[in-house]
């Protein structure tokens, strides 16, 4: 008997104990959960990222720069537009303006129709003296972008007003008179040695100039260019025989010999 009523004394006692388990559980789980406070970051500035060039902004870059945006293809430190002055837009400085819509053209020095690509490549391993640019190349499409943003009157096989370089007549340069003209006209920008000013006026001779297989090498061209072009602060000023003569004595100088590798641009 004693044994039936401290048993009944025990189950008094765990019933409101299991309740008070049970509601404290059940207030436990019904208490909303809030996470803890969290640091909001600043905001960080936007990543500037710099615009990439069109290819007609790179070719123009090329143009301009060669031998920093064409390295791998230069043999020299001259410039496509040390030529084809301001960007390929001066009259009568073989100017870039209208002469994709020429080509294909008969090259006369190749003995073959020749594409723009082709054309590009003669200046590259001749007046750059450095190597073909890959037709397929990013430096190859760039110039081409850039020569064909130039293209204005929309007629192919329409040449430019100011096509190439200005006629002469004849003549026979003399390199003796033409050191003097050299010296009095032309030796402030381009220096008594002929190695010019880096960054400002291109070398005439040495080892930074064109190659004896370039354009340049040739006294008439030289002189037409000369005659229309310089001295660059009073164009026009020397007479045709004093062009041919400052041809003959430029050209007389010493220049890297054309590789007889790339006789085909």
């Amino acid at each position: 008997m004693l044994a039936a009523q401290l048993t009944k004394k025990r189950t008094l006692f765990v019933i409101p104990v299991l309740a008070i388990l049970c509601v404290l559980a059940t207030a436990s789980f019904s208490r909303p959960i809030h996470a803890a406070p969290q640091e909001v970051p600043e905001s960080a500035p936007p990543v500037q990222t710099p615009p990439v060039p069109s290819l007609v902004q790179q070719g123009k870059l090329i143009f301009d720069y060669t031998p920093q945006y064409a390295p791998k293809w230069t043999g020299n430190t001259l410039t496509c537009t040390d030529c084809h002055r301001l960007s390929g837009t001066v009259p009568y400085a073989s100017p870039m303006i209208d002469i994709s819509g020429l080509f294909p053209m008969y090259s006369k020095r190749a003995g073959h129709v020749i594409t723009l690509q082709q054309r590009i490549q003669e200046c590259f391993v001749r007046s750059e003296n450095g190597k073909p640019l890959p037709v397929n190349s990013p430096e190859m499409k760039s110039l081409v972008a850039y020569i064909n943003s130039l293209w204005t009157n929309g007629v192919r096989n329409k040449p430019y007003k100011y096509r190439g370089l200005v006629r002469l007549p004849e003549l026979t340069g003399n390199a003796v008179r033409g050191k003097a003209v050299y010296t009095a006209n032309c030796a402030a920008c381009h220096q008594d040695n002929g190695e010019g000013i880096p960054d400002a006026y291109p070398p005439l001779w040495g080892p930074n100039s064109y190659n004896d297989g370039a354009g340049m090498h040739n006294n008439a061209k030289f002189a037409a260019w000369v005659q229309h072009n310089m001295p660059l602060q009073r164009p026009g000023i020397l007479t045709p025989q004093e062009a041919y003569d400052v041809a003959a004595y430029v050209n007389s100088q010493p220049r890297p010999k054309f590789n007889q590798a790339y006789k085909t641009y």
